[in-house]
């Protein structure tokens, strides 16, 4: 069946079966524009299409205007604001606070002016607002809806036309031109392809809440992903107060972007300076401990790795991870006893990284060694020590970026000793007395004796 194309005014929304120059109902002039119809599938290549406009590499374009929240930390990890005809995922565990952070933002922006749409297909809109009152937001002028019919959305949406639109979540929404449940496959590929096309052709901003496996990945298709343009994921344990927001991908600013926020009666509050809250309760430092110097993006973060080495009674020692890759303990491990004789045989190992925090760089393996070593020998490293370093297989320690921002935000809480790598740029440390090591066998010598 052939699509019918409609013309739209801009400034009233009025509908014309063709173009004209000047809108009847609001005597504006050349503001009625060709509007596409919803797509429902590639058609035959037997048609001939329009050329494209091109460009080279040196064509210069203004960077794209971003409106900001006054939520730095979410400012931070979107990159400096919110894209207009931008598409988000966010994607965390039940019960993380996704739903809480998203309607925090969207009262955020529409204190800001901002249009804000928020249609809801897990809950009741009784229930959203319900949430509202409990974080205060009443005030704010969101707009809620609750509806898993795409097609009814998008109609809503292109009636509306709002800043933002917030999606929650992408696995309700269905489409009535596939025949699958909603959830499946194909409904969240065709449901994330048509919201995205709409907010790159409407210029509008859509977040979509996606969720996520038992591994953590967001569930569905790995193609969503690749079709939005940013992908957040809320971290965080059940346990620990603190939240992470963390961009692993971002068309529109740095990845890896950390934002740190805490959860209270009131809601998430945002946490300006993590590094101080990671490290609190530091007063008396017990064997066990290490202060890892870590770069989250842009910003430079102190937590503590913690571990605990004790004699096992079973056949195979226990191996138990919280925070940090447990293959690459593993070889920190074969690394200390292969070269420097230090044997982990019968022992059970614990480690954990503070304040439910997730580190992934390498830079973080001489802060586990010496937490490690820290346990296995009962002896403390120093209170105010900070240390970093990758370790390679063959024992040396290499050098990691940054380093010079990892001793200014030491510098800043106190730390005056670090122990880093040999040729690392240590200039502008901050007044942090800096010891080079060469590789791990004269780290053990220096810390804790001959081993």
């Amino acid at each position: 069946m052939k699509q019918t194309t409609s013309f739209t005014c801009t400034v009233c929304g009025a509908a014309y079966r063709k173009w004209a120059g000047k809108c009847d109902a609001c005597g504006g002039w050349n503001t009625i524009v060709e509007e596409a119809p919803l797509s429902s599938g590639p058609k035959s290549l037997g048609a001939k299409g329009r050329q494209i406009p091109l460009s080279d590499l040196a064509t210069e374009e203004a960077p794209p205007p971003r409106a900001s929240s006054g939520i730095d930390e979410l400012d931070r990890v979107l990159g400096g604001g919110l894209v207009p005809a931008s598409a988000i995922l966010v994607g965390g565990d039940p019960g993380i606070g996704k739903s809480t952070l998203l309607l925090q933002a969207a009262a955020s922006f529409a204190r800001k002016g901002l249009k804000c749409l928020y249609i809801s297909g897990e809950e009741a809109s009784a229930q959203v607002r319900m949430r509202a009152q409990r974080l205060g937001l009443t005030d704010a002028a969101v707009q809620l809806g609750a509806e898993t019919n795409l097609r009814d959305i998008l109609t809503t949406l292109d009636a509306e036309r709002p800043a933002l639109a917030i999606i929650d979540s992408i696995q309700t929404m269905w489409l009535d031109s596939v025949e699958a449940a909603p959830g499946s496959v194909s409904q969240v590929r065709a449901a994330a392809h048509e919201l995205v096309t709409f907010a790159k052709r409407r210029g509008v901003a859509v977040i979509l809440v996606g969720h996520v496996t038992k591994e953590g990945q967001i569930a569905g298709p790995r193609v969503v992903e690749h079709m939005v343009d940013t992908v957040l994921y809320f971290e965080g344990e059940r346990g620990h107060q603190f939240r992470i927001l963390r961009a692993v991908k971002n068309r529109f600013g740095p990845a890896d972007e950390i934002g740190v926020f805490e959860m209270t009666g009131g809601g998430l509050a945002q946490v300006p300076n993590p590094s101080a809250l990671f490290l609190a309760n530091r007063d008396n430092p017990a064997p066990g401990s290490a202060v890892f110097a870590g770069i989250e993006g842009t910003r430079p973060v102190l937590t503590e790795i913690q571990a605990l080495v004790a004699p096992s009674t079973l056949a195979s020692p226990r191996r138990t991870v919280v925070g940090l890759d447990s293959g690459r303990v593993s070889t920190i491990l074969a690394v200390l006893e292969a070269r420097c004789g230090i044997p982990f045989a019968g022992l059970d190992v614990f480690l954990n990284v503070a304040g439910g925090l997730r580190v992934s760089e390498p830079a973080a393996d001489l802060a586990v060694a010496g937490a490690l070593l820290s346990a296995r020998e009962d002896v403390a490293i120093p209170p105010d020590m900070v240390l970093f370093g990758e370790i390679s297989l063959s024992g040396a320690l290499r050098p990691v970026g940054q380093t010079e921002n990892r001793l200014k935000e030491a510098s800043k809480l106190g730390f005056s000793q670090a122990s880093v790598p040999s040729h690392s740029k240590i200039e502008g440390a901050g007044g942090v007395k800096v010891r080079q090591i060469t590789d791990l066998t004269a780290f053990v010598g220096e810390m804790f004796g001959a081993g």
